[in-house]
């Protein structure tokens, strides 16, 4: 059987009518109709001016930059996230200083937060910023968390890397704090193959990112340039793909949602094995389906099913190895980190693309049945359909 894999590109059919149009129109350069275009109707999306750039990190070092995140500056951050948060904290010069998770979303903790910034209040050592990271899909709760932050006047950049298409309380996320971030890499659940948005209700503050992005260049008869810029402009070629991409964002929800909750109702009478929580508060795209394993009940731990897995040609891959557990980050300060440690330590996702067939999934069901010592007799039917009865939502 081929391999089934995490998470790869599904095109829906006029991408390549734009990438056909920058190729016949030669707008092959970091300028051209798909660019203007892929902004206006992301904007027309989120409700928010945006502007298109290289990548989700690009992102994320303009956003830190907007906000004055400087050398020796503290920036409070997701523990649980990819490296690229962190990362982009340590281009401005600025030290991050990790906050823990909770169980009820897995996103930042509300209350660790709170406290951590009291303490810092206290101490008269408040952060410059907060990076909060929408983890897989689903939201933060972002209402007690601006309101701490709004407090003590600390700037809220959201990382919606993994949230194109996630609502909170009816309202995309990306568009709760200060400025919000977004990738399109080519395992998302929509791509330009690479690339990112900036996004703000700040329209200033947009206009300086797109300016910075094409490396700072003054208006002048000649290059001028007064100011450090970056090459960080997505192309007008990418664009087009986002354009054919955005086009059916909602479709593609829909069948992340659908396969995370077919892999819910198949896993339904195995102990040991729980979806990722759907918080009530908005909408959970599933951009990756993720379990949890309690090994004792389930009858072998995460990386012994990923191996099993793996075996049976079948990709999956630990959650995010929290920040503060990294090599790289290790000596940074931190708040909690227990709940992060524990999600690593037991979380693991499953082949989640919107184009994994049901024949596919199944195969993925059983490997997973068969390794919680469920044994063949208890393996769903070839013919089965997985039956799924989707969680609601709130705003649907």
């Amino acid at each position: 059987m081929k391999r089934i894999l995490l998470s790869i590109p599904h095109m829906g059919g006029r991408e390549q009518i734009y990438v056909r149009e920058a190729f016949a129109t030669n707008w092959l350069s970091t300028v051209g109709p798909n660019l203007t275009a892929f902004e206006r109707e992301f904007e027309a999306r989120v409700g928010l001016p945006a502007v298109a750039l290289s990548s989700g990190t690009a992102a994320l070092h303009l956003a830190l930059h907007l906000v004055g995140v400087g050398p020796g500056d503290e920036v409070f951050c997701s523990t649980l996230t990819f490296v690229a948060a962190a990362n982009a904290i340590v281009y401005q010069g600025g030290v991050p200083v990790f906050v823990d998770s909770g169980r009820a979303t897995w996103n930042l903790d509300s209350d660790v937060l709170s406290r951590a910034l009291r303490e810092r209040a206290a101490a008269n050592r408040l952060p410059k910023a907060l990076v909060v990271v929408h983890l897989y899909g689903q939201s933060a709760d972002m209402d007690p968390i601006r309101e701490a932050c709004a407090a003590y006047g600390v700037a809220v950049i959201e990382d919606a890397a993994e949230a194109v298409g996630t609502l909170y309380k009816g309202k995309p996320a990306g568009t709760l704090g200060d400025i919000g971030v977004y990738s399109f890499n080519g395992n998302k659940i929509v791509t330009t193959t690479g690339g990112g948005m900036l996004v703000s209700s700040n329209p200033d503050w947009v206009t300086k990112a797109r300016f910075w992005s094409q490396q700072a260049r003054d208006p002048a008869l000649w290059y001028e340039h007064s100011e450090l810029g970056y090459n960080y402009r997505m192309s007008n070629v990418l664009a087009g793909i986002g354009r054919g991409q955005l086009e059916v964002l909602d479709l593609r929800v829909q069948q992340r949602r659908a396969i995370a909750f077919r892999y819910r109702d198949a896993f339904a009478d195995l102990p040991g094995i729980s979806l990722m929580p759907q918080a009530p508060y908005g909408l959970h795209t599933n951009w990756l389906s993720c379990f949890l394993i309690d090994e004792e009940e389930f009858g072998c731990s995460r990386d012994e099913l990923i191996g099993v897995l793996d075996a049976a040609n079948i990709e999956s891959r630990p959650v995010w190895k929290p920040m503060h557990l990294q090599p790289l980050y290790a000596g940074c300060g931190r708040y909690g980190g227990e709940v992060a440690e524990d999600l690593f330590h037991r979380g693991i996702c499953l082949p989640s693309s919107s184009s994994l067939t049901e024949e596919d999934q199944l195969h993925v069901v059983n490997a997973v049945r068969r390794t919680a010592g469920m044994g063949e007799l208890n393996e769903l039917s070839e013919t089965t359909t997985i039956q799924t009865e989707c969680l609601p939502v709130a705003g649907d």
